[in-house]
């Protein structure tokens, strides 16, 4: 079992609300920075590529060493490991504020997704290791969903308020005084929490978790956005896939794995895992998309666009709060298969956006979404703690949060690439542009904004209606098939979720026994 120094019940809660204020500080990290994507667009004018690594380089480098640190975490210990990523987090957040150019932006976020790393496995395993009652750990694990969901949703409300009255660097600044009080009160309040046979930390595996991860997703990513004959699509594809095959061998002969594969025999955790991922590259990309197209499209203010996307931070605390209630009641596997219905059908609404039409769609689209996560989300990592031992919790937590930060990662890329690719075969350039403003409109909508600038009126005003025309298009298309990624999703979520009962997040019922994978004899024993 985990080794966990005791704490009394008050020390439980007041200790949660540390690991909801770092978790939130990650969530938000990884979508406040939508809002700036104009200034950043305008002081750094980077490329089209370049500005989607930077909505990228995060959450790519998270999800590649999840797993590893993750496991670390079990070994070294999760508070250590907690404390010790916040400090690298401020570091880093510095780094990104005062960043000269585009390259040094996508430097600085990918030294933020190392860092927030280290923070996400930590949060959800010592939530397991504070919370030994069921009951208690479903309800902790709502509050720490709803911090989750409600973060990421939080992200461009917070980005509105800083860039209306400063520069986009001031995101990254606000991690700063939260990360004070997360170490003064982690240091006081959490409890130490570790495997206490850890086995080695196998190098040779976190190189090939990191080069499978990145790898694949570089693939997809670059193949969205420029198809699949550049050399460097298929090598990287390639490279991945064969670094991911020769992972999962080696867990599979590792006496102590750095991530035990045998988990996805659960049926509930590959439904989980699968659930996170697609809800995450559904809300990320929609996240990423709707951000630029309420200020560039619709004109708004930042400050006013992050308020116009609130319905989805409402939804997502409501969401996460009313999961295990929600459960109780129709189950874990009609609650999680509705969720997913429900994420699906209000992106999908979005296919049929327009210019001109009214907020009121958009609000209801945004609360159905983000309630819809709140519940997917919240279900899905308590599916992933009930199905794994405790002294894995660490390493089985980040496989829940892989799927969280590869969604954001692959919604961004995805979405932003069929977004962009249809934007740029769709813009018409006025015959009396120049070579140079062509060139600098057909990369983004943002670089359109800047060139028209520099045009007069009988030039200007035709080449951005064109480039929202594009824009708008290319977003519904993208919205339309992130919807039917979510209807596949809740379809195969309530075909491997068949025969589980109807028990809270948490309790486990007599007929959920034959799911689990069967456990080495010697940790029968210790039980």
């Amino acid at each position: 079992m985990s080794s966990t120094v005791p704490v009394r019940p008050r020390q439980r809660w007041t200790g949660l609300a540390v690991l909801v204020l770092a978790v939130t500080l990650v969530a938000v990290d990884a979508t406040v920075l939508s809002l700036a994507i104009p200034s950043i667009s305008e002081t750094l004018r980077p490329s089209g590529t370049q500005l989607l690594w930077i909505g990228d380089a995060y959450s790519f480098v998270l999800a590649g060493l999840l797993v590893s640190m993750g496991s670390l975490s079990d070994r070294i210990g999760r508070k250590k490991l907690l404390l010790a990523g916040s400090t690298a987090f401020g570091a880093a957040s510095l780094l990104a504020a005062y960043a000269p150019s585009a390259d040094w932006l996508i430097l600085a976020r990918a030294l933020l997704g190392v860092a927030g790393a280290t923070i996400m496995p930590s949060t959800l395993s010592l939530i397991r290791s504070l919370f030994p009652d069921d009951r208690e750990r479903a309800t902790a694990i709502g509050i720490w969903g709803a911090a989750a969901t409600a973060g990421a949703a939080l992200g461009p409300v917070v980005g509105g308020v800083l860039l209306e009255h400063f520069w986009w660097g001031s995101v990254f600044l606000l991690n700063i005084p939260v990360l004070v009080l997360l170490l003064v009160f982690g240091a006081w309040l959490l409890p130490e929490s570790r495997d206490p046979k850890p086995g080695r930390w196998d190098v040779l595996s976190v190189a090939l978790s990191l080069t499978g991860v990145i790898g694949v997703v570089y693939a997809i990513k670059e193949a969205a956005a420029h198809g699949v004959l550049r050399w460097d699509v298929p090598v990287a594809a390639v490279l991945g896939a064969a670094a991911l095959t020769v992972f999962v061998r080696r867990q599979l002969r590792l006496p102590t794995p750095l991530l035990d594969v045998r988990l996805f025999a659960d049926r509930r955790f590959t439904a989980a895992v699968l659930a996170s991922l697609t809800a995450l590259i559904g809300l990320s990309g929609v996240v990423f998309v709707t951000s630029q197209y309420l200020q560039l499209v619709r004109g708004y203010e930042p400050l006013k666009a992050g308020l116009a996307e609130l319905p989805a931070f409402a939804g997502a605390v409501v969401g996460g709060l009313l999961t295990a209630r929600l459960a109780r009641r129709a189950g874990a596997r009609a609650a999680l298969t509705l969720g997913l219905l429900a994420m699906g059908t209000g992106i999908g609404v979005l296919g049929w956006v327009q210019q001109d039409s009214t907020y009121l769609v958009l609000a209801a689209a945004f609360l159905i979404v983000g309630t819809a996560e709140g519940v997917v989300y919240t279900l899905g990592a308590d599916l992933v703690l009930s199905a794994a031992p405790a002294d894995k919790a660490g390493a089985a937590s980040a496989v829940s949060e892989t799927a969280y930060e590869l969604g954001t990662a692959l919604g961004i890329a995805l979405v932003g690439s069929v977004v962009g690719s249809l934007y740029a075969g769709g813009l018409a350039v006025p015959a009396g542009a120049d070579q140079a403003t062509a060139a600098r409109a057909g990369e983004s909508l943002g670089g359109a904004v800047e060139a028209a600038h520099g045009l007069p009126q009988t030039l200007a005003g035709p080449l951005l209606q064109s480039a929202r025309d594009a824009f708008v298009h290319g977003m519904n298309v993208a919205a339309i098939l992130a919807g039917a990624l979510l209807l596949a999703a809740s379809a195969l979520a309530w075909r491997l979720l068949r025969g589980l009962p109807k028990a809270a997040p948490g309790e486990a019922g007599p007929t959920e026994r034959p799911m689990r994978p069967e456990r080495p004899a010697h940790e029968k024993a210790a039980a």
